[in-house]
């Protein structure tokens, strides 16, 4: 099978290589999946669960992606709740091979059903920005109705998820970006929008929560900002500032199959819309992830036409 290899980590997407590799067989609650469409986010080449298994051993060359949309090929012994061509969509594990090739073997329980009428370059999109939207607002920040939201980098992948899901839960969402940003975020929902170059961040007055994609200086500033009993929830690691009287969250997303289908439910019914920027063909993909111009939005690899 075709597949794209990184096996040097000091190069980043330029040590990227689309070769042939064994296709994967199903281990034990295992799904084979053949891969339509993967998902890509260009800091996991930073991640050591790229370059290392669990026990911190080099597991080079290894596949990155791990968002994937497809169709299941093969079960693997004792797997249960999928079935040999059902349409799914899920997240891989972190630790092993994924999902930019033609096949992926994974834990069946990382996966959900994919409805019929979602486009696979769709699902693809969803995991990782989907759920980590969902799992910072409602289990981190325990977001409720009428409280507000900073969401940092809101006409992005993952901010533009957290938008349009904090709008939905009825909380007021100031978004923050570039300039050229601003009419995107206010399209996917933001009440209103903070230039982060030349507007000043503390004019906006006290937040409930905040949710940070960013890090430093600009983290530190928005903490300063959350009122008592609000909280900072991060994904860029540990949080370097914390909240005078609140809380101060940093996590990874996780797989949840409840979460993918209320995600996708929602993308059905139209009350989310995803956040793709560039598509490209698998052959392609080396050159799009090296490529100079600025892409907004989810990149994502269409594996099969």
């Amino acid at each position: 099978m075709k597949a794209i290899i990184v096996t040097n980590q000091s190069v980043g997407t330029a040590g990227m290589t689309l070769v042939e590799r064994p296709k994967p067989q199903a281990a034990i609650n295992d799904v084979v999946v053949q891969v339509h469409a993967s998902g890509f986010v260009p800091t996991e080449l930073k991640w050591p669960s790229t370059w290392t298994d669990r026990r911190n051993k080099e597991r080079t060359p290894s596949i990155p992606g791990h968002e994937l949309a497809g169709v299941v090929t093969a079960l693997g012994y004792g797997t249960t709740g999928l079935s040999v061509g059902q349409r799914v969509f899920g997240l891989a594990d972190w630790y092993r091979d994924g999902t930019l090739a033609e096949y992926i073997a994974m834990e069946a329980r990382n996966l959900a059903p994919l409805p019929g009428d979602v486009d696979f370059t769709v699902g693809a999109s969803l995991p990782i920005s989907g759920l980590t939207a969902w799992q910072g607002l409602f289990q981190h920040g325990r977001l409720q109705a009428g409280q507000s939201v900073l969401a940092h980098g809101a006409a992005g992948a993952v901010g533009s998820m957290v938008t349009q899901l904090a709008r939905e839960a009825g909380a007021y969402v100031i978004g923050t970006g570039r300039a050229a940003d601003r009419q995107k975020a206010l399209d996917f929902g933001a009440n209103e929008f903070v230039d982060l170059d030349h507007d000043a961040l503390e004019d906006i007055g006290s937040i409930d929560l905040v949710f940070d994609v960013i890090g430093g200086d600009i983290q530190k500033r928005s903490a300063a900002l959350i009122r008592a009993g609000g909280t900072l929830v991060t994904v860029v690691g540990p949080a370097e500032a914390r909240p005078a009287d609140g809380l101060a969250v940093d996590f990874v997303v996780e797989s949840d199959r409840a979460q993918l289908s209320e995600i996708v439910r929602r993308v059905r019914d139209g009350r989310l819309r995803t956040n793709i920027g560039k598509v490209s063909a698998l052959d392609e993909a080396v050159a799009t992830f090296n490529a100079s111009e600025r892409h907004t939005g989810k990149t994502v690899i269409r594996v099969r036409p």
